[in-house]
């Protein structure tokens, strides 16, 4: 039964005045069941036949058919796809690879056939140790002599079956006695039903085949069968493909840990090659958390302020120098202003400054004349007695609460200030709470400050019947620029002119937000120039590595990889090396964070899970879009050229 057809093949190489013609007007037909040697000196075009007939090579006309199906109407992946069902290739330099194991090598066929981990592995351990490799499964190829290379080399060519044997100089590498045992080996294929289509320049080899094909100078000069001994066996076959679901996962799972396989095995160029990864990701994580702490950090010192205060001073602006000798605000302003249902409340403030008396010590301080909700407002917090309340306020009661740093100066030796009654200005004034310490960027830290009420302030130190300032709390479902609006015009009305003018701590928030946001996002871009670079460098040595790795991919085109294998593979491998080197500059960057939250007081670096998962995305991005070409390149080979590459 014939299963090969060929006629009038021509194989033409290079253009113009360079153009060789290597097979000329060639005509074949092979049975099933054959043993054919094809024999020939160097350059006579019997390799290149033989390439053809494997499904490696097209030819440039004439037709080849196996099965009666032409092979020059499939494409690439159908081809690949034969090469996998029908043929198995034995190759005088074994071509086997270096970082598997005997018995992955000879599995590799069928991984691209569909079969299951579980039938590949025990297949492939059932051929090695038919060709007495039973101890050496686990072996890699630099641990084999030459002739059990070449039988894992058979193996291979059996995993998927191997209906039709391609043997290019078999025996070529090895010595007389292990090319005698391959060539039993052969035989006995042979015999069991295999189709054999050798390629040797020895007649003693060709000797073994019952029919010779002798080609000179591209041309058939002789086709003598020896005897009709076809054996017409069938063949084992693995088991069938599975659905395609299972078959795209499977591959996908495969084609991972072919890629882990690669990395590890080229440590020192996936470490060089995540570098870049690495410094990029870790500079933009780092600087993303240095804008977010330093932002954190002067939104709390605002919010001490006051959170969704509006501010209200006498005068034309903060740089009116006549400011503080204007008076225009009263009492009774906050007390209009505390009814507006927009505001929450409405505080009024006034102060005075003098020397602090207790005991022998003296100081310089200040008292703050407000009400009972004033803290609150400035989110102050009581760390010993109590706050002043609203009784306090209207019976003017000689009441005031200190702040750490008068608690120092005042009582040195660690004595309890409740109860005690200091001077200001002359008047006593009876301590009854401390507030905890509040450290802002606003203002002098070591300033003293106390706070009594307003009307005790007034009427007892002062005498004062304006007040220095106003503060009003906004409603929190009221938008602080709508209120600060109403009560402009609200004071404007009251007093006939605007005499005042105020200022809203939401504006300056919202603006501190936006500027350190744009600083950041800034300084990122700055930093997204060193990732750029990264995988730029991380495309270079994709690209090397498909160099490296030529005949690595011809040896998998050739046993049934097809383009979609090479590209999956060579892209998950730099996705991986990019993810891999992501993570490795995100914990670089908690590195950095940690030793400078320990080394600076100020404020403290603050990772995000979004900068985190967006670094991480980004590093994936990379690993795709740089990745791509040097994939695309490796899997679009043309399986001769990269199987010839050494």
């Amino acid at each position: 039964m014939s299963m090969i057809e060929i006629t009038n093949i021509n194989k033409y190489f290079g253009d113009g005045d360079n153009r060789v013609h290597v097979l000329k007007d060639i005509n074949i037909t092979i049975e099933k069941g054959d043993f054919i040697a094809i024999i020939g000196q160097s350059g006579s075009g019997k390799s290149t036949l033989m390439n053809i007939l494997g499904c490696l090579d097209t030819p440039s006309t004439g037709s080849y058919a196996i099965d009666n199906i032409k092979t020059e109407e499939m494409d690439s992946n159908e081809l690949a796809k034969m090469r996998s069902k029908k043929f198995g290739f034995i190759f005088q330099r074994y071509n086997l690879l270096s970082t598997l194991s005997a018995e992955n090598n000879v599995a590799l066929p069928a991984v691209y056939l569909g079969l299951d981990h579980s039938q590949r592995s025990a297949r492939a351990k059932e051929l090695l140790e038919s060709l007495g490799l039973a101890e050496k499964t686990q072996n890699k190829p630099n641990e084999l002599s030459g002739g059990q290379q070449q039988r894992v080399s058979i193996a291979r060519a059996l995993m998927n079956g191997g209906e039709i044997i391609l043997a290019d100089e078999p025996t070529g590498a090895l010595d007389s006695r292990s090319g005698e045992t391959v060539m039993e080996i052969i035989q006995e294929l042979h015999k069991k039903g295999h189709t054999i289509i050798l390629v040797t320049h020895d007649q003693n080899i060709a000797n073994y085949a019952n029919r010779i094909i002798e080609i000179k100078d591209g041309i058939i000069i002789s086709d003598q069968r020896k005897s009709d001994d076809i054996v017409t066996t069938s063949t084992p076959s693995p088991s069938k493909e599975r659905n395609s679901l299972m078959f795209y996962k499977d591959q996908f799972i495969e084609s991972f840990k072919m890629s882990v396989q690669a990395i590890i095995a080229h440590k020192m160029r996936s470490i060089l090659t995540m570098l870049g990864i690495i410094i990029g990701i870790a500079s933009v994580v780092s600087v993303v958390a240095l804008g977010r702490g330093s932002q954190e950090k002067i939104l709390s010192d605002i919010n001490s302020m006051g959170t969704n205060t509006i501010n209200i001073y006498p005068g034309k602006g903060m740089g009116d120098m006549r400011s503080g000798r204007v008076k225009t605000l009263t009492v009774d302003d906050a007390n209009v202003l505390a009814k507006q249902s927009y505001l929450a409340n409405a505080t009024p403030n006034t102060s005075a400054s003098g020397v602090l008396i207790y005991g022998n010590i003296s100081v310089n301080g200040q008292i703050n004349g407000v009400n009972e909700q004033y803290f609150d407002v400035k989110g102050l917090k009581i760390d010993k007695g109590r706050f002043f309340n609203d009784d306090d306020v209207k019976n003017n009661r000689s009441v005031v609460v200190i702040d750490p740093n008068t608690q120092k100066k005042l009582f040195p030796y660690g004595d309890n200030p409740i109860g005690k009654v200091i001077v200001l200005n002359k008047k006593p004034l009876e301590i009854i709470g401390i507030t905890q310490d509040q450290k802002t960027v606003f203002g002098n830290s070591d300033t003293l400050n106390l706070w009594s009420p307003y009307t005790t302030v007034m009427n007892k130190i002062t005498g004062e019947r304006y007040i220095s300032s106003i503060i009003v709390k906004v409603n929190d479902d009221v938008s602080s620029q709508v209120a600060e609006k109403n009560l402009i015009k609200l004071l404007t009305v009251k007093h006939g002119t605007q005499d005042f003018f105020t200022q809203n701590t939401d504006s300056i928030k919202q603006t501190i937000e936006s500027t350190t946001n744009t600083m950041t996002l800034l300084i990122s871009c700055i930093a997204l120039i060193s990732l750029i670079v990264g995988g730029i460098g991380v495309m270079n040595i994709m690209l090397v590595s498909v160099t490296e790795r030529t005949k690595e991919i011809g040896i998998r085109m050739a046993i049934g990889a097809r383009q979609q294998n090479i590209l999956e593979q060579f892209l998950i491998e730099a996705v991986l090396i990019c993810l891999i080197g992501g993570l490795l500059g995100i914990t670089l960057s908690y590195a950095i964070g940690f030793i400078f939250n320990h080394l600076v007081s100020g404020f403290s670096m603050s990772f995000s899970a979004s900068s985190i998962i967006l670094a991480l995305g980004c590093s994936s991005l990379i690993g795709i879009v740089f990745g791509f070409m040097p994939a695309r390149n490796a899997s679009q080979l043309n399986p001769i050229e990269a199987l010839s590459r050494e």
